[in-house]
């Protein structure tokens, strides 16, 4: 016995079906700019993991403020007035682009009740979407050269052979639209409260300058040595690192790892046993932990890099100026509603959560 698996675009008509008492309900069209306007953009997996969601009104590039830590209580003489003590800010300019995609859903397919087409070049759309926030996300984070995103330093990828500082760094907005991971770079900028990182605890200023992006003790591996160090600087700004992003190469050198717990844990097979661990991981990426960590897999993470990060305080900002719309293109060809679009932008704004290692 086969079930009918209903799509996006058909639906039972519960009032016939009762009416009848045959399971006989009648097939009615529903409007599939109705059903991709419910799609959310930003539940997906990718931006719910490393972004702090935000929306806009306005357009263009958007100008996020963000307070640093810089008020102190100070020793007050006897009858004497303290000093006035301001907020210091800092402000991250996020660059707001149009994405959009051209479904070829025609007017005579709809006309034709030809539903399994339609439904299948919606379903491919959303699954674009899905691959393109994906990439995104990863390329603007992991700082990998792509033309069309503007993501690295001028479309190329970062590596560990770029400065974090200087001309054309990893820091140069002109350059690298969507920021580095400190991108102040001196302990006198540390100092004077200026830049992306203040002091914090007991930290020398010299110690929070230290760059982010590091050279991996193993190519193509992950090592004890490299976590510790990322567990340090991450720690330095007061933050815990709590994930491991890897790349699907990576994971056997964690399964080398006599201190990796893997995910697979032994159990009946009533509960799902290995098997139910294997279906969860490829539904979440989550392979295990390790030190604490939870350890995600991603095909988006290039073989050559991977990333250690506190993911309780959102690395990047996702700026939604409109969320994904369906519109009518070119009506006077038969085209309906075919047109989806999107504007949005996003930026690694809290750089001191996280760590990047490279072959």
């Amino acid at each position: 016995m086969v079930t009918a698996q209903e799509g996006l675009l058909t639906s039972n008509n519960v009032g016939s079906f009762a009416a009848t008492t045959a399971g006989t309900g009648e097939r009615v069209l529903v409007d599939y700019k109705d059903a991709l306007q419910d799609y959310k953009v930003t539940d997906l997996p990718a931006l719910q993991l490393f972004t702090e969601t935000m929306t806009t009104d306005t357009g263009g590039d958007i100008d996020l403020t963000f307070a640093m830590p810089s008020m102190a209580l100070e020793r007050i003489d006897e009858g004497s007035t303290p000093k006035y003590q301001h907020t210091k800010m800092r402000s991250e300019r996020v660059a707001v682009r149009e994405w959009g995609i051209a479904v070829g859903v025609t007017r005579r397919m709809i006309e034709d009740s030809r539903f399994n087409e339609v439904e299948l070049a919606l379903n491919e759309a959303r699954k674009a979407v899905d691959r393109h926030m994906s990439k995104h996300v990863v390329y603007a984070l992991m700082g990998l050269g792509d033309a069309d995103l503007q993501t690295g330093i001028s479309n190329v990828s970062i590596d560990k052979q770029d400065a974090e500082v200087g001309a054309a760094g990893i820091n140069d907005f002109t350059v690298n639209l969507y920021g580095g991971f400190i991108g102040s770079g001196t302990a006198a900028q540390a100092a004077a409260g200026s830049g992306r990182y203040t002091d914090y605890g007991l930290t020398a200023a010299a110690d929070l300058a230290r760059t982010h992006y590091r050279e991996a003790a193993t190519n193509g591996a992950v090592t004890l040595s490299d976590l510790t160090l990322a567990i340090e600087l991450i720690g330095q700004h007061g933050y815990n690192a709590d994930t491991i992003v890897i790349s699907p190469k990576h994971y056997k050198s964690l399964l080398d790892m006599a201190d990796f717990t893997a995910a697979a844990t032994a159990a009946s097979p009533a509960s799902g046993g290995n098997l139910g661990a294997v279906a969860n991981t490829n539904q979440t990426g989550l392979v295990g932990q390790l030190y604490g960590m939870n350890i995600l897999v991603n095909a988006y993470i290039p073989p050559t890099c991977y990333g250690v990060f506190d993911l309780a305080s959102k690395p990047m900002a996702y700026v939604e100026r409109r969320p994904m719309t369906v519109e009518e293109a070119n009506p006077g060809f038969g085209i309906v509603g075919s047109y989806m679009s999107m504007r949005y932008g996003l930026k690694v704004t809290k750089p001191e959560t996280g760590v990047l290692f490279y072959d």
